[in-house]
């Protein structure tokens, strides 16, 4: 994927990064709480981060191992409940990450070639390489262990990848 894609949009329109995951219940969330705080931190205000699901059941709550892992850190989850991945919502987004080699297939047969990529893949610099794809392990159903094992994988990938887009967002 080409650092030219993420500088393509509207003019004054906030970057737009979205994080996929299977229920959007877990990680995806997390992802989006964890990129929220980066952006804060960084004063990146015309840059939003959200984040869907491929087989989402809209409404559910963010699940509560994923809760407190974000809690432990400071943050909240999104308030707003799980919601599916849909056509438009892809559409108004510069950058889809997802958590597994199968949420990009499915990101990429609704579209979203060309500006989506494994999270693990993207923030190791290595996406198309066949690297990096093993994605972010899903703690639906596991133990708060699991789910802070999980917080820290995502916050390294998520740092890493704001890392990677800065010289993009802020040339």
């Amino acid at each position: 994927m080409s650092d030219e894609r993420w500088e393509e949009g509207s003019e004054g329109e906030p970057f737009r990064l979205l994080f996929v995951c299977t229920g959007n219940t877990c990680r995806s969330p997390m992802a989006e709480a964890l990129a929220k705080a980066g952006l804060r931190d960084r004063g990146w205000s015309d840059v939003s981060a959200s984040s869907a699901g491929v087989a989402a059941v809209p409404g559910l709550p963010v699940s509560p191992g994923a809760v407190r892992a974000l809690e432990r850190r400071g943050l909240e989850p999104p308030s707003r409940g799980s919601r599916p991945l849909t056509p438009d919502e892809m559409e108004r987004a510069d950058l889809i990450l997802t958590m597994s080699p199968g949420h990009l297939e499915v990101v990429r047969s609704l579209g979203g070639e060309g500006r989506s990529e494994v999270l693990t893949a993207f923030a190791r610099g290595v996406e198309g390489t066949g690297e990096g794809l093993s994605g972010v392990m899903d703690p639906v159903g596991g133990d708060d262990d699991l789910y802070e094992e999980v917080c820290r994988q995502l916050e390294e990938l998520v740092e890493a990848a704001l890392l990677r887009l800065e010289p993009v967002i802020r040339p």
